[in-house]
């Protein structure tokens, strides 16, 4: 049974910083791909960053530059780091593993930014 849980999300004002965390359980962590997307309302969700088994990333355009993403695979546990927040990073921020070409979610964690 594959589980994964967001945590690090809160409340921080513009220009601020947050760590979010990804815990894995139940998979080899290292094996599989995983990054995080995020949706607030009334907007489309939204793929943020993305990392691969060997540590190869992907980001949005729109957080180039100010969001890294990360893997522990000792830890079984990824990480968002978000700096320079902005107003428009408010969402709900889910994280998610692709195990054989099925998407696994979280069950999100809310970033507010004002």
């Amino acid at each position: 049974h594959v589980q994964l849980v967001e945590s690090g999300g809160g409340s921080v004002q513009a220009g601020g910083s947050l760590r979010l965390s990804c815990a894995a359980s139940g998979i080899t962590y290292s094996r599989y791909s995983m990054g995080w997307f995020r949706q607030s309302p009334g907007k489309e969700r939204e793929g943020v960053a993305a990392i691969d088994s060997r540590g190869g990333t992907a980001y949005a355009d729109s957080v180039k530059g100010r969001f890294t993403i990360s893997r522990d695979n000792a830890k079984n546990t990824g990480y968002l780091q978000m700096n320079s927040l902005k107003s428009e990073d408010t969402a709900l921020y889910y994280c998610y593993a692709v195990i054989s070409w099925n998407y696994h979610w979280g069950q999100g964690t809310q970033v507010t930014v004002s």
